[in-house]
């Protein structure tokens, strides 16, 4: 948006509140409960700064995980895999999902809850439904956060997080929260805030009802020969571990892949350059929590350095230049220009952008992986 249609918007704030009272009612929130919760509310427009400026969608690959699996949140999330074993054990064995995982969103989301936010979520939602690009899905985050005051499952001195509305050690948004909270502990509370084993109840539900298979991995490094049809690489083309194998695909540890028929897509997040991931059915899993390809991998490669595995063993490009956020926006423009289809061009690069990088690669005389570096641009702007 435009600084004057903020502007216009903010002006309009209160009306747009108000409008949203009747859908409030159908769900039970009492006249009292909406007024107490809005009568005072400003908007936060500082948070339209931080809409598209995420690290998962903005930084490269290699820069995420060197921010996110460090030694440090390695050792942290061992002692918080100890301290709090009881609870990690009776929800193992309720929900059958890996405990390394949702320790792994734990240290990822909050840093294991030192970094939790200290935004008001009713505050966050009720700006973004009013004001912004995506005010539906916002409208009912909001509509929800009024509902958990109504209900009195958290605190509303507790009920605070990002910017966009997501609270507690594993950051759930208010819509996620009616959908997947749970109150383990039995206390009549679903308290994903201050309850340990709420949250990660809470958390191993979400996963589990979101299709988490028990006893599987997430994925797997592989090297990815240069001569291998980079086509392939696309989250809409699986195929079993013994088909990927026949196009030359090895694990990057030298071992067999332990159920050779499972299915798998291929990510190569830096093209030819970089190392390859065979992504199983958790991998899609974990982007359901968070639709980041960079913020999956960082949870399963957390998880699992936590259980005692090592670093990835194939480098990345650290000497490619990452695009600015005005580049990659450009790069998206030039292709949409050019007849390929990147969807809303925002800035991100998604599946789409790098579908389409592929198209343009394979029709140029390049190798199709999907890389959107300062070479394909270059020759995007040439055209």
């Amino acid at each position: 948006m435009t600084a004057d249609a903020i502007r216009t918007a903010a002006a309009h704030f209160h009306t747009c509140i108000d409008r949203m009272w009747p859908a409030a009612a159908r769900r039970g929130i009492s006249k009292s409960v909406f007024h107490n919760a809005t009568a005072s509310l400003t908007p936060d427009l500082r948070i339209m700064d931080l809409l598209d400026n995420q690290p998962e969608f903005t930084k490269s690959f290699w820069d995420y995980l060197d921010i996110l699996v460090t030694n440090e949140r390695i050792e942290q999330g061992r002692a918080l895999l100890e301290k709090y074993r009881s609870a990690f054990d009776s929800v193992e064995r309720a929900y059958g999902v890996d405990r390394h995982i949702i320790a792994a969103i734990w240290g990822v989301e909050t840093n294991y809850g030192t970094l939790i936010g200290e935004r008001s979520v009713l505050r966050s939602t009720a700006t973004l439904a009013c004001i912004g690009r995506r005010q539906d899905y916002f409208r009912e985050e909001f509509l929800s956060t009024l509902e958990i005051l109504q209900h009195g499952d958290v605190r509303p001195d507790r009920l605070v997080g990002s910017w966009a509305g997501a609270f507690g050690p594993t950051q759930f948004m208010p819509t996620a929260f009616k959908k997947y909270a749970v109150d383990f502990d039995r206390d009549g509370h679903r308290d994903v805030v201050d309850s340990v084993p709420d949250v990660v109840a809470s958390t191993a539900n979400n996963l589990k009802k979101d299709g988490w298979a028990t006893g599987n991995t997430w994925g797997y490094e592989v090297v990815v020969p240069a001569t291998f049809n980079f086509l392939l690489a696309d989250h809409s083309r699986p195929m079993s571990l013994r088909d990927w194998e026949r196009q030359g695909i090895r694990r990057a540890n030298g071992q067999p892949f332990p159920r050779p028929d499972e299915q798998a897509f291929l990510l190569v997040p830096a093209g030819v350059q970089g190392p390859g991931f065979l992504m199983l059915n958790n991998f899609s899993v974990i982007m359901k929590y968070n639709p980041a390809e960079a913020y999956a991998l960082a949870i399963g490669h957390l998880a699992d350095r936590l259980r005692g595995g090592g670093p990835f063993l194939q480098d990345w490009p650290r000497y490619e230049r990452v695009l600015s956020r005005t580049e990659r926006l450009e790069l998206q423009q030039l292709l949409a220009r050019h007849g390929y289809d990147v969807g809303e061009p925002d800035g991100l690069l998604g599946l789409k952008t790098r579908s389409a990088i592929r198209d343009f690669q394979a029709k140029n005389g390049r190798i199709p992986d999907g890389f959107a570096s300062a070479g394909i641009l270059d020759q995007l702007r040439a055209r």
